[in-house]
């Protein structure tokens, strides 16, 4: 009998070690399911995210398209009715003297528009692949940071680089955070690769009132946010002062809708927007006006 028990103890004891083991194995599978979940939703994310930035460069691209297509069919109604002033000068035994020089001005004038014409493509493709290599180098450079931190976008054909404020400043403050400034060194290493751009720094708020010691109101606000920013990237990292302006946007030029936290907190951010030289467009301007 005393053998039995302790036979009887001895299976329990095993059946309930065995029961451990065994449970110890279901929660170790199960945490390897809920990572194995959480993970597969990360990628969901990352790819919609992805899908609909291709999305918008897609119809970038479509737009960008039927300007070309645009400029093509101005050319070739230019190069038809060369050929038609042309095959009117073959003859110029029934046209006379004023008329001939007329006929010929008229070509000058064809042939300089036409000359326009193509440098503007020219310049419109030369921009967009710019625009293209940027936004690759800027994204390439910030891959470590999160997405709804630091969002990088080419809008109106401009590339424009969008900073949260909780990234860049505290709440109420203009002063750059630590944090903030590693974020500013990479995006100031693309840039100083690219001396032909200008840098445009806009501040933006909420619609939530400030009022201060320091800060008047949210125009004081988002053009001090905007000065601090233009400042770290001269004196730290560099960026030629020469080439970037500072300016403050206030309430007015909302991303989001400002009746909810949600909205507001997209509101708050600073744009470093990364634009040709302007005075590159106005000869390019001044050039087209002097061909008509």
């Amino acid at each position: 009998m005393k053998q039995l028990l302790i036979l009887v103890s001895a299976v329990v004891m095993m059946t309930s070690c065995n029961s451990k083991k065994r449970m110890a194995e279901i929660k170790s599978i199960q945490e390897a399911r809920d990572k194995a979940i959480a993970s597969l939703n990360d990628c969901d994310k990352r790819t919609a995210d992805l899908r609909a930035q291709l999305s918008t460069q897609t119809t970038d691209l479509d737009s960008k398209t039927k300007q070309v297509g645009d400029l093509q069919a101005q050319i070739d109604y230019l190069k038809k009715t060369n050929t038609n002033l042309l095959d009117r000068m073959s003859d110029l035994s029934i046209v006379s003297k004023s008329g001939a020089e007329s006929i010929k001005k008229s070509l000058e004038t064809l042939n300089e528009q036409t000359k326009y014409t193509n440098n503007l493509n020219a310049s419109i493709q030369r921009k967009d692949s710019i625009n293209l290599a940027l936004v690759m180098n800027l994204k390439r450079s910030l891959d470590d940071i999160n997405d709804q931190d630091v969002q990088v976008e080419v809008k109106k054909g401009v590339v424009y680089v969008s900073i949260s404020d909780k990234l860049l400043f505290r709440s109420g403050s203009y002063d750059i955070t630590p944090r903030a400034e590693t974020v500013l060194g990479k995006v100031a290493k693309v840039v100083n690769d690219h001396k032909d751009l200008d840098i445009l720094v806009e501040g933006h708020t909420d619609i939530v009132p400030i009022s201060t010691a320091a800060i008047k109101d949210n125009w004081d606000l988002s053009a001090l946010r905007a000065t601090s920013v233009v400042r770290t990237l001269q004196t730290k990292f560099g960026v030629q002062p020469s080439r970037m302006t500072a300016g403050g946007r206030s309430e007015y030029a909302p991303k989001d809708d400002n009746t909810n936290s949600a909205g507001r907190q997209q509101n708050r951010r600073t744009e470093i927007i990364i634009t040709p030289k302007l005075d590159q467009f106005f000869n390019l301007l001044s050039n087209g006006q002097a061909g008509k």
